[in-house]
Formats: C-alpha cells, structure tokens, sequence
C-alpha cells in the first residue's frame, strides 16, 4: 500500500521567517537554495545539505505540473514523504528513505528544515511556468518558434557530442489558404488546433513538436536516423490524413505534405532546417500529402 504524503505548507511569510530563525543551519541551506531555479538541483542542493541532520539513502522528487521524477541513490525500507505546497499551490512531493526507521525528533528537525526549500521551489514554479508560457504557441498548445531555435541549437550540440543522429520533420497542411478563405479564419485556427494534436498523438514520447509559422508545424526527433524519422514522419501524414473535420454544415478531409532532413557533420542550424523545409516544399510539388526526404 502507498504510504500517504504528509502534507507542509507555509502560509505566511511570517511562519517561514519563525522557522528559519530557529537555528544557523537554516541560514546555511536558505543561501545554498538561492543559487539555482532549477528543480533538481533545488532537492540536491537541499538533500546534500541535510544529509549530516537527518542521514538518509535515496531521494525522489515528483512535480506533476512538469512531469518531473527525480531520483537518486539506494532506497530503503522505511521513508518520509512529504507534500509540498505554499499558499495552496502545489510544490511537488518530496521522498527520503532508509534502512532504519526515522525517529519523531529527526522528522520534527526534517519538517523544519523543509520550510527553508519551499519558498525556493515556488520561485522555480513561477519562473518555470512564465518559460513555458513565452515558450508556447497558445492556439495549438505547441511549443513556438523560438522554444524551436533554443531547443534546436542544444540538441545539435548534444548530438555532435555524443555522436548521436538527429532529424527534422516539416509538417506543412495541404490548402491551407483555401480553408481560411472558403471557411473563415475560425475553421482555419480549428484546423491547425486539430492538426497539431493529431501530430502529437502521432509521435513518440522524446519527440517534440513546434508550430513553426503559419500552418507549418516542424517535429525534432532526438536521436533518430534518416529511415527511422521516415517511418515516423509517414505515421504523421496518415494520422492528419485519417481524420476529419466537421465545421457548420462543412465535412473537411485535411492532408499535409512533410519533409525530412537528418544531421550531417557539417550541418549548420540552417542547412539543416533548409534541407528539411526543401524537402516539404518537394512533397507539395509532387502531388501534396506525402513524405519526401531532404
């Protein structure tokens, strides 16, 4: 049976101002914790921190709100959890275990310490969640152009790095400017709408998705040579391509037509983009609604 998370909150500045002053070393961890907005390093950070306090061997950190689990070390049989949250805003559940069982004045300690981490993870909320909002394309919930720039650039790195394959699909929607003006620019904003989450159901899990302008939509396939991202892109085009769209009395049959490009040594962001965009441009020219390599 799942042992149930014990719930801290602070709901005052003045509570957690109590609680730091109880001692020096909240001092000591409260300035460690505000070197960072990143989660992870937050709970290492803090776990490190405590470790002579209260010894424990392993550690998981679990944010729904942005699918983080975070583990480290051996676990053990016995555990404390802990539920996060300041002003009712969810922070995340915090897990320690270890092979003794913990004692009342080690949780006692522990529960005081945790209110040092607590105003540092809802900094990271914040921050995190203004990111994801100036990251996100609002009418198809996809990541926008620039959260494609940014995130490109890294996975190239990361790819010539590690000596790993990486691949670009251009998702284009077949007669898109006939929609908008036969049916309105409302059916055209439902068409991406429906488009984007038809190329999302579409693709793997480590595969991510952007609105690239207009009606063209690019997917970042990570790790992924030429032949496997043409299996990939193929299950996109048949995805759009089996569904439809009812607007008014209107029954719309959507297509796309997507092309591919995968890392060379010598790519450039450009090249590799131009090629990918190149090849798009071929499927449309040869008929539309199909999947050419760039």
């Amino acid at each position: 049976m799942k042992e149930k998370a014990a719930e801290l909150a602070v709901v005052s500045n003045k509570s957690f101002e109590a609680s730091t002053a109880v001692n020096l070393h909240h001092y000591d961890i409260s300035s460690a914790l505000q070197t960072t907005l990143e989660f992870n390093e937050l709970i290492s950070i803090f776990c490190n921190k405590i470790q002579v306090t209260i010894p424990h061997n392993s550690l998981e950190y679990v944010n729904p709100e942005f699918d983080l689990a975070f583990k480290r070390g051996i676990i053990g049989r016995h555990s404390c959890s802990y539920s996060l949250k300041v002003e009712d805003q969810q922070l995340g559940e915090l897990k320690l275990t270890r092979s003794q069982r913990f004692g009342k004045e080690e949780l006692k300690m522990l529960e005081s310490l945790l209110c040092c981490l607590i105003y540092p993870l809802r900094n990271a909320t914040l921050f995190h969640q203004a990111l994801q909002m100036a990251y996100t394309d609002p009418l198809t919930q996809t990541h926008n152009r620039t959260a494609f720039n940014d995130t490109l650039m890294r996975e190239m790195k990361r790819a010539n790095r590690c000596e790993q394959h990486l691949s670009l699909i251009f998702v284009d929607i077949d007669h898109f400017k006939w929609i908008n003006d036969e049916h309105g620019h409302d059916c055209g904003d439902l068409a991406l709408a429906s488009v984007a989450g038809w190329v999302k159901d579409s693709v793997r899990g480590s595969d991510i998705v952007f609105r690239y302008g207009g009606e063209e939509f690019v997917i970042l396939l990570i790790d992924t040579n030429q032949e496997a991202a043409a299996i990939i892109a193929e299950r996109v085009r048949l995805g759009i391509e089996s569904h439809t769209i009812a607007y008014g009395m209107a029954v719309l049959n959507i297509t796309a037509s997507l092309g591919i490009s995968t890392l060379t040594g010598n790519d450039t962001m450009d090249s590799l983009i131009k090629r990918a965009d190149s090849a798009m441009y071929k499927a449309k020219s040869l008929g539309r609604n199909r999947v050419c390599l760039g």
